[in-house]
């Protein structure tokens, strides 16, 4: 697999770092070389929250995210921090439910999706960021499904196994969304 450089940026809640845990095992289910580097804003709640996830064929040199092959971005000013790094032929994926403007590029893919609106109406209410992992994983198949499904039973914590099958759930929703 050719690397997947991304960063996971919004709101400290919105889960980004539980998603790019997501990603970042089931590259290590694959095989995958990986690298996950959380980056907390001042406050856990309502600040800033990034996470960058490498997933390499290749030793990963370092675990810096400055030219993201995806981007994944929750919030305006995530958008507008990111936009400009994202390697022309990446991807970038922006939950419009907390994005007003989304910048012009011709040079990359560009998915938007009100996936709160979407997470909400579908009953998986707070898990906007899997849905956006699972459009991720449609566009790119960056694992099986299967592995997904298996990284996401690892990742969620046993005191709340209740959402498992709900972020399962989530990522077919996004999987799904055209």
């Amino acid at each position: 697999m050719e690397e997947m450089r991304v960063v996971l940026a919004g709101f400290g809640g919105q889960g980004l770092l539980f998603a790019g845990k997501v990603m970042a095992h089931a590259a290590l289910i694959d095989n995958h070389e990986v690298s996950w580097l959380p980056s907390y804003g001042p406050e856990m709640r309502g600040g800033t929250a990034n996470c960058s996830v490498i997933i390499s064929d290749d030793p990963i040199g370092s675990p810096l995210v400055t030219d993201p092959t995806v981007l994944i971005a929750m919030n305006q000013p995530s958008v507008d921090k990111f936009i400009d790094e994202v390697v022309p032929g990446g991807i970038v994926l922006i939950d419009e439910s907390l994005v007003n403007h989304v910048p012009e590029r011709d040079d990359v893919k560009i998915f938007t999706l009100n996936a709160t609106k979407m997470a909400e109406e579908a009953g998986l209410k707070g898990l906007a960021n899997i849905v956006l992992v699972g459009k991720l994983f449609a566009e790119t198949s960056f694992c099986s499904a299967e592995t997904l499904e298996e990284a996401i039973r690892h990742v969620v914590p046993a005191r709340k196994a209740a959402y498992v099958q709900k972020n399962i759930d989530a990522v077919k929703l996004g999987a799904q969304a055209q």
